[in-house]
């Protein structure tokens, strides 16, 4: 127990009250609460993510987005409400082509109807992304639970702490450590583009835009690959429906093809690009390149673990919502 008592009782509550809040998660948190809640959902994930292997990296992508505004909380699934007027994160461009809400929703019913008002929405969101990444053959880590469901989500928050697929390393190394993550977290966590596809849109002006003077391209990526992305894929620098595997005759497969192809000047974003500009962060993708696909896995398990517990609400704070679009009446 973190506390100086100084013969004072009073000190001491404070001290004790300090440390429970600092308690946060634990693994199976809901065991006598709702003690067949992870098998439901793990089951559900089973179940359909065989049936659509590419919503596993969309609802990974999902977690992320969920937890780099206001933590883990569950904020990105809030529906605009006609009578606060706010528009959620869900509106903000960064998560204008996100998946899976109806997928979280469907699961949150089913908890639901098993345990009415016990599970959060920020676990489910936490442990489905782990369970899909598990049945695509992607590695397990542990998720501790407790996390509460936040109240508030602002579609400016959103835009301001979702790194954008356009950054450098000095913007990506920012948006990371405000949310106590370092550049091997960063690496990391990136490899999730190791599965999954993105729309032209994120990565156009890379093609055709890239000093602001139309016709220009980017000259960090490889010249063979942009022209295949031009000629066969975002022929246009207006397409906005046309999507791109992230790592190319492996994206469905959890591996280490992703960094591999970073070595090669071929990542789709800037910011994949943007992990090859340091030595720093260059010498951790050797190591991975260099390494076995078990090492990647148990890493990648960390920062996985590492990101779930971003500025959580637990205890009293925030709720735990009955449907995980719309804050308890």
């Amino acid at each position: 127990m973190s506390t100086f008592c100084l013969g004072l009782f009073v000190i001491c509550i404070i001290g004790i009250f300090l440390d429970a809040s600092h308690a946060q998660l634990q693994l199976n948190f809901y065991a006598k609460s709702c003690p067949k809640a992870e098998k439901i959902i793990e089951d559900y994930v089973h179940k359909h993510i065989t049936k659509a292997p590419s919503l596993a990296a969309a609802l990974l992508r999902l977690h992320f987005h969920d937890c780099f505004v206001r933590g883990c909380d569950g904020s990105v699934l809030l529906n605009f409400t006609s009578s606060t007027k706010n528009q959620t994160e869900k509106v903000a461009i960064p998560n204008q082509t996100l998946r899976g809400f109806s997928f979280i929703d469907r699961v949150k019913k089913i908890v639901e109807a098993e345990c009415p008002g016990v599970v959060s929405c920020a676990d489910i969101v936490t442990l489905i992304a782990r369970d899909s990444i598990v049945v695509t053959g992607g590695p397990f880590w542990n998720v501790p639970t407790g996390r509460r469901d936040g109240k508030i989500s602002n579609a400016s928050e959103a835009l301001a702490n979702i790194p954008p697929p356009t950054s450098n390393l000095s913007s990506l190394q920012t948006s990371f450590a405000n949310k106590g993550l370092d550049l091997k977290d960063l690496v990391l966590l990136s490899g999730a583009h190791t599965i999954g596809v993105s729309h032209c849109s994120s990565f156009s002006t890379r093609l055709y835009n890239f000093t602001g003077v139309l016709g220009t391209q980017d000259p960090s990526l490889d010249s063979e690959y942009a022209s295949n992305l031009k000629g066969k894929k975002c022929k246009s620098i207006n397409d906005n429906t046309t999507i791109v595997e992230m790592d190319p005759g492996s994206f469905r497969t959890f591996d280490l093809n992703y960094y591999k192809l970073l070595l090669k000047r071929r990542g789709l974003f800037q910011s994949d690009s943007a992990l090859t500009t340091s030595a720093t962060t260059k010498s951790f993708i050797n190591q991975l390149v260099k390494g076995s696909l078990e090492e990647f896995n148990a890493e990648f398990a960390k920062a996985m673990e590492k990101m779930g517990r971003i500025e959580v609400k637990t205890g009293s704070a925030g709720e735990i919502r009955k449907q995980c679009a719309f804050v308890n009446k």
